[in-house]
């Protein structure tokens, strides 16, 4: 008995230490974020909210997390760091992407930090946009919208390429004055209004998604202004996008050898996304991709904008419980059989396009029945670059990329029939 006192007594001493020391640190901690909160010279980042660097002087953990971006190291096995060609891991694309600047060159996209750095080394054709082409790579193109208008969007991109510095950083996400999130780019709050919505009315936990939205999505040129436009008037979906396209008679490009009216899909991320398991759970962007993270005696929501599976003890195992050897073995298969998948589709357009070719030079072939097989196609090749276009490899919502993937195998394998069919061919 005397010994079972002592341990509990003993025991309690080491409590209450244990009590002491995490007090200690709170008050500590919270001491220091109150400081650094005091020492915001908020002249200061107002005057020069462009520059990511000055905010990080009162941020400096946020900033130090941010800078990992220029690690170039292969942490997962896809959307890799290292500016890779997706030209030389799909060879296809040069066939799919014909007559646009993408089949010329296509990286991999790097961190933020490498954003107006990347843009500036893109093909000349893909410049011929303007000044759109810059809408979500640097801090200053928020003042440059006001300054120039919808100009901005149309004007030559070597002029405005002059005009910026510093890539994507703080204000495009935060208030210079209240460091609250905010929406800087137009087109994600005029696509709002179309659908009678108020992007202002969003709740915190919505913003640490649409701060994303703001670019991570597909997009569009206006053909008059060149102004960047987000196509999501019949909604988010890809066939819903693909029906707001139709209704305008829109075509981004002619393939040259098919002379089919194609469309070209851009990272839809946050439409994927939507609907999926972890946003029909109140998931957003932020929980994943920029976790609470614990550096020395503060927790931060870490800037290291990278997969989580490089920080996945921080954004996955805070809510599944098994192991990260387990979540990561998981995610690789469900981005290995999407890549299968993706591969599978790309495969039928290359022979979409051989097949009407061979329609094509097939004297007296029915060219209704060529229109048919042509319409097939873009349809086939717009679900199929929705998903190959988006980022993750399938893992933000395998069951929507299975979905569209799946739509465009079976319109591509429309699109072959209907070519053989209108050249007499036996299928």
């Amino acid at each position: 008995m005397k010994n079972r006192g002592l341990v509990i007594a003993l025991a309690s001493v080491v409590a209450l230490f244990v009590l002491g020391a995490m007090y200690t640190a709170f008050r500590i901690n919270n001491r220091e974020l109150s400081e650094a909160a005091r020492k915001i010279n908020p002249q200061e980042i107002q005057q020069r909210y462009t520059e990511s660097e000055v905010w990080g002087k009162y941020y400096p953990r946020h900033w130090e997390s941010f800078n990992k971006g220029f690690q170039e190291k292969d942490q997962v096995k896809y959307g890799a760091s290292k500016r890779l060609s997706k030209l030389e891991e799909m060879p296809y694309l040069k066939k799919l992407y014909a007559g646009t600047g993408y089949a010329e060159e296509f990286y991999e996209p790097r961190a933020h930090v490498y954003a107006v750095q990347d843009i500036g080394s893109i093909s000349p054709k893909r410049k011929k946009t303007g000044g759109a082409c810059l809408t979500c790579k640097a801090t200053e193109v928020p003042d440059l919208i006001k300054k120039y208008g919808d100009k901005f969007y149309s004007a030559p991109f070597p002029e405005m390429y002059k005009m910026v510095k510093h890539p994507i950083g703080c204000s495009d996400c935060h208030d210079p004055k209240t460091n609250a999130l905010r929406i800087s780019r137009p087109a994600l709050i005029k696509a709002f209004q179309r659908q009678g919505k108020d992007v202002t009315k969003a709740s915190r936990q919505e913003m640490r998604s649409l701060v994303c939205a703001q670019c991570h999505v597909t997009y569009y040129f206006l053909k008059d202004t060149k102004e960047t436009t987000f196509p999501w008037d019949k909604g988010l979906k890809a066939d819903q996008v693909l029906a707001y396209f139709d209704q305008k008679k829109f075509t981004e490009f002619t393939h040259p050898e098919s002379q089919s009216p194609l469309l070209k899909a851009r990272h839809p991320d946050y439409e994927i996304f939507l609907g999926s398991t972890h946003q029909a759970a109140g998931v957003a962007c932020a929980d994943c991709h920029m976790p609470y993270v614990k550096v020395g005696d503060s927790k931060i929501s870490s800037h290291w904008f990278t997969s989580p599976v490089s920080t996945i003890n921080y954004s996955c195992t805070k809510c599944h419980r098994e192991s990260a050897d387990y979540l990561k073995n998981r995610v690789a298969t469900i981005q290995n059989r999407h890549k299968q998948l993706l591969d599978i589709g790309a495969n039928t357009l290359v022979q979409v396009i051989d097949e009407i070719k061979k329609t094509m030079d097939t004297p007296g072939a029915d060219q209704k029945g060529l229109e048919e097989a042509r319409k097939l196609h873009r349809e086939a090749q717009w679900m199929w670059d929705w998903v190959a276009t988006a980022n993750s490899m399938g893992f933000h919502n395998p069951q929507e990329g299975a979905l569209f993937l799946g739509k465009s195998i079976d319109l591509g394998h429309k699109a072959i029939a209907a070519a053989r069919k209108a050249r007499g061919a036996q299928q």
